[in-house]
């Protein structure tokens, strides 16, 4: 591809995150930028497609799409790469490759067995012309093709990248799920981060939001670490115009500081290895302390931007993760009053245990959990007056939007009122449905009782809502001694032994205790079952 000549290319980013992709790749000079699901796509030259794989800190890779077709399965495929690519303007039979595939579809249910096919086409295309393969190289080809396939449609294209965007390079260690770089990144720009004022991370593992923030806040490429890329073993590669874009970025100064702690020593550790392997260490102080220990009286600024990634509870039992989100809310409202604080987990209950109300919420997602983000406005007092006197002052307060004075007259104008003429009232319903101020002293809404349901006060002594008792069930207090429900003679005019149901059936006697023992059983024999002779 020539430097000047302008070609569609694609980002590829997390859900969620694609409009601040957008805004990044405006920014470094890309037109036709639109945005798709988990990608955007737009256009520049060789120096677009450098910068995009240097500046970008949302993009996961920059792919520039080389062919589109319509395939129903991977021999067909296979067929159609064979025929219709002209595989020498991207490598030799002497390079190696590796194939890519993301699958959308039903009819492609094995995304490895199309990349095996899309091997061979390349493959059989060099030993048919040269009598020489290309070899595979899953770790570090020379080229790195894409395929992905959505229904029956496949796009194949040039992966400029290489690894993932989000191994930057200065990750020296990590805790256990850390959050991804281009994650926090992205976190870090939809809160307006820009490093005009001081940032805290108050459970900060093994310090990702630190370090990202660092680089946001001295504008530092994240691209910079990293070794190579994809596209400096292309076939027309420019290292002149790449050294120029490496050179020609400046460091803004930064005049706040960069807070961490965390409870764990390890993870403290950890962390100040990696803000100084980003070189970042001047900018960030670290503690050992947990998030319960911070007070109003120390937290580290008057004001600043608070982001944290708590657990979420998969190595916590919920008893002990309902705990510590009430207390990250307790921490939030009382010591860190001032601030905007931002919080990531994937566990919806602990929003409900830190019991904020929220000005912001975004579906993202970290790895394969689904998580919810969230902004919070701390403030001292109640939330109604702090932003009533944000518009008084007219102080921007857009996340809250415009406070108005509310009135407490909660009266429906199709309502029928006894205050209002009896021509403007609506039509009544029919089951004697009178505002209350209407009816006479007394009056029931639904009219009078039936069946005997007086009110209590209004029955006579003895008088029962559903009629007399039936088949002797008289009030307890009626009864005569022995008058039983059923007629049959009390207890005590019954003679001794004489049951109250008859004599028992069939044998059904209770056996005496002595009947009840168990008995040996003996069989006789055949002598003594033989009948006695006359």
């Amino acid at each position: 591809m020539e430097d000047n000549l302008k070609f569609k290319m694609i980002a590829k980013t997390m859900y969620g995150l694609e409009e601040i992709l957008k805004s990044e790749l405006e920014s470094i000079g890309a037109t036709e930028v639109e945005v798709g699901r988990r990608m955007v796509s737009f256009e520049g030259d060789k120096s677009t497609l450098y910068k995009a794989n240097i500046h970008l800190r949302t993009a996961l890779r920059v792919l520039v799409p080389m062919d589109t077709f319509e395939a129903a399965n991977a021999d067909e495929i296979y067929q159609y790469l064979y025929d219709n690519v002209d595989w020498s303007k991207y490598l030799t039979s002497r390079s190696t490759f590796a194939f890519d595939t993301v699958v959308f579809s039903e009819k492609f249910t094995h995304s490895k067995f199309v990349a095996y096919r899309a091997k061979d086409a390349i493959s059989d295309y060099f030993q048919d012309r040269e009598m020489r393969r290309p070899n595979v190289s899953v770790g570090d080809p020379d080229v790195r093709f894409h395929i992905h396939i959505a229904n029956t449609t496949v796009t194949l294209a040039l992966d400029s990248s290489g690894e993932s965007l989000h191994k930057r390079g200065y990750r020296v260690g990590q805790n256990d799920a850390p959050i991804s770089e281009v994650l926090a990144a992205g976190m870090l720009l939809q809160a307006g981060w820009d490093g005009s004022t001081d940032f805290v991370d108050p459970m900060c593992g093994s310090g990702t939001f630190l370090t990202e923030a660092a680089l946001i806040a001295l504008n530092i490429p994240p691209g910079i670490f990293r070794e190579s890329y994809a596209f400096e073993k292309w076939q027309d590669f420019d290292a002149e115009l790449l050294s120029n874009i490496l050179d020609e970025w400046e460091e803004r100064p930064f005049e706040h500081t960069i807070y961490g702690s965390d409870a764990s020593p390890k993870a403290i550790s950890i962390a100040r290895a990696n803000v100084t392997r980003a070189g970042v260490q001047k900018h960030v102080q670290l503690s050992i302390k947990s998030i319960e220990e911070y007070t109003a009286d120390t937290k580290p600024a008057p004001v600043g931007l608070l982001m944290t990634n708590p657990p979420y509870g998969e190595r916590l039992r919920p008893v002990e993760l309902e705990k510590l989100y009430g207390s990250i809310g307790s921490v939030l409202k009382h010591a860190f009053a001032g601030y905007k604080a931002w919080v990531i987990t994937s566990n919806i209950e602990g929003f409900d245990a830190i019991g904020l109300k929220h000005f912001f919420r975004e579906k993202l997602f970290n790895g394969s959990l689904e998580c919810e983000l969230r902004g919070y406005e701390l403030f001292e007092g109640k939330r109604n007056e702090f932003v009533k006197e944000r518009v008084e002052n007219n102080e921007e307060y857009a996340h809250a939007g415009e406070w108005t004075e509310k009135k407490f007259d909660r009266r429906k104008t199709d309502r029928p009122r006894s205050d209002r003429p009896r021509g403007e009232r609506g039509e009544r319903r029919t089951f004697g449905d009178k505002p209350r101020g209407e009816r006479s002293f007394g009056e029931k809404k639904f009219g009078d009782r039936k069946f005997g349901d007086k009110p209590r006060d209004e029955r006579p002594f003895g008088e029962r809502k559903f009629g007399d008792r039936k088949f002797g069930d008289k009030p307890r207090s009626e009864r005569a001694f022995g008058d039983r429900k059923f007629g049959d003679k009390p207890r005590g005019d019954r003679p001794f032994g004489e049951r109250r149901f008859g004599e028992r059936r069939f044998g059904d006697r209770r056996p005496s205790r002595e009947q009840n023992k168990a008995v040996l059983f003996i069989p006789r024999s055949n002598r003594e079952r033989m009948p006695e002779e006359d």
